[in-house]
């Protein structure tokens, strides 16, 4: 898969957050993401996924143009500024919920994903209850579960133990060689640069290779 981002601005009101952005991301790499906060990375990663229609330019997953056709990417999850679940609903219900929209997956595989991010043991506690590092696991969860071809991750380890973020991280190096495509961002840069084949930095609404500053 090829995702082409081309001429990519995006405003509001008066203000220029995202600005004339020119990049493609390819299979088989994990793209690294820095900037500060309100450099622009969460506007930018939520036109990705088609939440925010750009002001101008164009993103296109192997030539198909989402925005476009007012469509939700079906090949892409995200995790982007936290995550958000049903309050009431245990972790396990929660996820359920959300497969039931593509069918595509059961139980099963729901489970199966819940102990790759080692939170299978807190599966029926109301997400509630959950900690600040249970909650990124599950919305880690959420993104892994159905084998999307995009994976777009906003500091996914906030918050995590160390054991798991080694777990998870191990994780991403796997699906990499399954020709994925995952973005993320981290503010760790130790985390950025083991992971990351291409390093991007956000600074003022333009995207740039970390190397050519």
């Amino acid at each position: 898969m090829k995702i082409e981002v081309k001429n990519l601005s995006k405003k509001f009101k008066k203000v220029i957050v995202v600005k004339d952005i020119n990049i493609t991301f390819k299979s088989g790499n994990i793209y690294g993401i820095i900037g500060r906060n309100g450099s622009g990375k969460s506007v930018f990663l939520k036109m990705l996924c088609a939440f925010y229609i750009p002001t101008t330019g164009t993103i296109l997953q192997d030539g198909y143009d989402y925005i476009k056709n007012n469509e939700f990417p079906i090949s892409t999850r995200a995790l982007i500024e936290g995550p958000d679940f049903i309050p009431d609903l245990s972790g396990l219900e929660n996820l359920k919920l959300l497969a039931s929209i593509q069918n595509k997956i059961g139980e099963k595989e729901i489970l199966e994903t819940l102990k790759q991010v080692n939170l299978y043991e807190e599966k029926d506690k109301k997400y509630s209850e959950y900690s600040l590092g249970m909650k990124q696991k599950l919305g880690i969860a959420q993104v892994l579960m159905e084998d999307p071809q995009v994976m777009i991750l906003d500091e996914p380890f906030n918050g995590i133990e160390d054991s798991s973020v080694k777990d998870i991280k191990k994780i991403l190096k796997d699906l990499k060689k399954k020709d994925k495509i995952i973005i993320m961002t981290s503010h760790i840069k130790e985390d950025i640069e083991e992971l990351s084949d291409v390093i991007y930095k956000f600074d003022g609404g333009s995207l740039k290779l970390k190397d050519a500053e």
